[in-house]
């Protein structure tokens, strides 16, 4: 679940409440031991794959008043996305949209079609 080092997504820009996904190969196990069987993901109902960059979140509505004493600074606030670059996320195909990048394949999720986040933390 290690990003590579280099620049390559350095840049995309992902939108909202979206995460770039790069997906595993079916046989692939994390260190804890968590994999999809190939048959769930053959049926393409279930997928899982290793962030790779995330979206600011979910925009805040904000009142439009314009105030001259008020400073120009940036009116959109986001709520951050529980997702993280790194994490392994299992989600659903239904919901992603696979694209190609510099000939790699990837999946941009919205983060409500990603059913759970596998994450490695020193607790």
């Amino acid at each position: 679940m290690h990003l590579t080092s280099d620049n390559t997504f350095k840049k995309l820009i992902v939108i909202g409440d979206r995460v770039l996904i790069r997906p595993s190969t079916p046989n692939e196990k994390t260190a804890s031991g968590l994999y999809l069987p190939p048959g769930v993901q053959e049926k393409e109902k279930v997928q899982q794959g290793v962030i790779i960059k995330t979206g600011p979140g979910f925009v805040i509505p904000v009142p439009v008043e314009e105030e001259s004493w008020k400073s120009d600074e940036e009116k959109v606030k986001y709520v951050p996305l529980q997702a993280r670059e790194g994490d392994l996320a299992i989600f659903l195909m239904s919901g992603a949209t696979e694209v190609e990048y510099e000939g790699n394949k990837y999946f941009i999720v919205p983060q409500g079609a990603i059913l759970m986040l596998e994450r490695d933390e020193e607790l």
